[in-house]
């Protein structure tokens, strides 16, 4: 069955998103004292972003809801969505759900990054010579999201894959990176977490966390065990830009059941530090040797 198109007495989808447009920059807060900001675009993704695991499908009234609109607008939304191949709309129940299109950008992302092209052969030499899992992951707001991830045959966290986002602050990998931030930027962000405890074990206080960046810092690595996933045990190494500002973080994530807190940080930092050191674009980082350089022919 085609898509309901709007009636004719109706305007078309184009002149009344131009119309929210102007209605969204007289109460819109914020975001619409951004002159250059188009409101019309922000609100299609904030559509396409109401979609998620909890949320596969939905009604166009669910959409309204979710995404804070009335549900004219929303109407009008779904259907360029729908018209755009990012969203599809069952005939019968009249629900709609994300394509396959969505996944466009994510690719598109894959193949142009310039961090993911430097890394990949240190992480793909990293995962044959320790079979553990080996991520790659970037700070985005006050969460670490994984862009790339190779999976060990002993299956740690399989609900994680690249594209999930976790809190920066009780990962190894975010504590990585908010180590090689200045401490007042990084406090700052820290200041706009909502910080809580995930499991008994997690770093959540904020003096404990200033603590545990400097001793980051200090030794070049951070660890989380068991602070966000029960019986995860993870060890991670900032990358650097060529500023010496962190651009992402290489970590290797083990299971307690095979490793102890010690072992795990023994085994596997050296080599975290000497994987981050060889992908960073101003040379290792600082305390590494040139005899630990790590990567594809190196031991």
């Amino acid at each position: 069955m085609a898509p309901r198109r709007p009636s004719a007495s109706a305007s078309s989808p184009v002149s009344d998103m131009a119309e929210n447009d102007s209605d969204s920059a007289k109460g819109g807060g914020g975001r619409a004292s951004d002159p250059l900001l188009v409101m019309s675009v922000e609100k299609a993704f904030r559509v396409l972003h109401a979609f998620d695991a909890t949320r596969p499908t939905m009604s166009l009234t669910q959409v309204a809801q979710v995404v804070g609109m009335d549900k004219s607008a929303a109407q009008r939304f779904t259907y360029t969505l729908e018209k755009l191949g990012y969203l599809r709309k069952d005939p019968e129940t009249k629900r709609f759900e994300l394509t396959v299109r969505t996944l466009d950008l994510g690719h598109h992302y894959m193949r142009s990054n310039a961090l993911l092209e430097r890394a990949m052969p240190y992480l793909m030499h990293l995962s044959k010579e320790t079979e553990e899992t080996i991520n790659l992951t970037v700070l985005d707001g006050t969460e670490i999201v994984f862009v790339s991830r190779f999976m060990s045959r002993h299956v740690l966290n399989t609900d994680v894959s690249v594209g999930t986002r976790m809190p920066a602050y009780c990962t190894a990998p975010g504590i990585a990176i908010l180590s090689r931030l200045p401490i007042d930027d990084a406090m700052a962000l820290l200041d706009r977490t909502d910080l809580r405890p995930y499991t008994p074990h997690t770093t959540w206080r904020r003096e404990d966390l200033q603590a545990k960046l400097e001793r980051a810092a200090a030794r070049g690595y951070a660890t989380a065990f068991e602070e966000y996933y029960h019986g995860d045990l993870s060890v991670a190494a900032a990358v650097l830009g060529p500023t010496g500002v962190p651009v992402g973080a290489i970590n290797i994530a083990v299971s307690r059941s095979r490793f102890t807190a010690q072992e795990a940080e023994e085994r596997f930092s050296p080599l975290v530090v000497a994987a981050a050191g060889s992908v960073s674009l101003g040379g290792r980082l600082p305390g590494v040797q040139a005899s630990t350089a790590y990567g594809p022919g190196r031991g």
